[in-house]
């Protein structure tokens, strides 16, 4: 692609950790510098919220279906995003497994693939974290610490990743990182 006018490869960027921990400022500052729109797990599923029947389909699913079923919608919507050239910013708890089904779908496509995982290692700074978000997404609901704290206690991270952001760093020191990884996977304004 190195051809001149040729359009950038698109990047699949894929912004994972718990709740509280900057995803989705993450998220947007990715898409800033990618010119890329954001897709966001919860509000895709905020969207299925006010139908019952699937709500009860998800819950009784093992396990429950909320997870890979809002992945499944975001993998479809990024693809469709790729295969118009533009590169696109998936934010929202991503295991391995969803981690392996984004790779997949960006090497399909011919996008490039970037992880980003954030962290927050003090728990009193997530906890206060997660007790004042308000992120008001209609149809949703905000995670209490209690289930944030169970999550923390089973959570692995995806491996590899390309970029590690810790929620105590600064907004400024993350996007900074940020824009490096950017740049140096090649898709960056001097492209």
């Amino acid at each position: 692609m190195g051809e001149k006018g040729a359009s950038p490869q698109p990047t699949l960027m894929v912004i994972t950790g718990l709740p509280g921990t900057g995803k989705s400022t993450v998220a947007d500052q990715a898409a800033a510098l990618l010119m890329a729109p954001v897709l966001a797990h919860d509000w895709a599923m905020s969207g299925l919220r006010p139908f019952g029947p699937i709500q009860d389909v998800l819950d009784a699913m093992r396990p429950p279906g909320h997870q890979p079923v809002g992945w499944s919608i975001l993998c479809a919507l990024a693809r469709a995003q790729i295969r118009r050239g533009s590169s696109v910013v998936l934010d929202g708890v991503a295991r391995a497994p969803t981690v392996d089904r984004c790779r997949q779908v960006a090497s399909e496509e011919g996008a490039r693939f970037l992880i980003v995982l954030t962290e927050c290692d003090d728990s009193e700074i997530h906890r206060s974290r997660v007790e004042s978000r308000q992120r008001s997404i209609p149809d949703w609901y905000e995670l209490d610490w209690d289930r944030v704290q169970s999550s923390r206690a089973d959570w692995n991270p995806p491996h590899p990743v390309d970029l590690t952001l810790r929620a105590t760093d600064s907004v400024a020191r993350n996007s900074e990182l940020l824009n490096v990884l950017i740049h140096e996977a090649g898709h960056g304004p001097s492209d």
